[in-house]
């Protein structure tokens, strides 16, 4: 695989996951802004299925069932050519068709529009999010120290 396939992917999977992490209502309101919805077709509706969550004990345990999470999934083709899917948590058929939508359109011409437009206040706002987490858990820290008894 060459280097520029590689950084490709991994533009890809940054865009896909920041979608993926978005809230639904932040996403519809910046798709909502951005303008009207390009012409495309279904290659794949948006359909809710579930998933099994694996995990292990201390990241090198034997792996176990976590539990079921719903997810929903979608597929489209613009009209000039370049293919979009998602995989959104969740049951929100609009927040996968608009990812979709936003992962094909990042693979035209309108991607630089796509990323400042949707992506980067998308990253922004997941940024603010993470901090005001951090910031809580945070002020919830203890220091624990130890204090030496002063006999002989």
């Amino acid at each position: 695989m060459t280097v520029e396939i590689k950084e490709k992917t991994r533009d890809r999977q940054a865009w896909m996951g920041l979608l993926a992490r978005a809230e639904a209502a932040d996403l519809a309101r910046l798709w909502a802004r951005y303008g009207a919805v390009p012409a495309h077709d279904l290659l794949r509706a948006p359909e809710i299925g579930g998933v099994m969550l694996r995990g292990r004990m201390g990241a090198v345990g034997d792996a176990f069932n976590m539990g079921e999470m719903s997810v929903t999934r979608c597929s489209v083709r613009l009209a000039d050519g370049p293919d979009g899917h998602a995989y959104v948590q969740g049951r929100s058929r609009d927040k996968a068709l608009q990812a979709a939508l936003v992962d094909a359109l990042m693979q035209s011409d309108a991607a630089n529009e796509v990323r400042s437009k949707l992506l980067a206040p998308l990253a922004e706002i997941e940024g603010q999010r993470r901090a005001r987490r951090a910031a809580k858990a945070a002020a919830t820290k203890v220091d624990f120290f130890t204090m030496v008894r002063g006999e002989d």
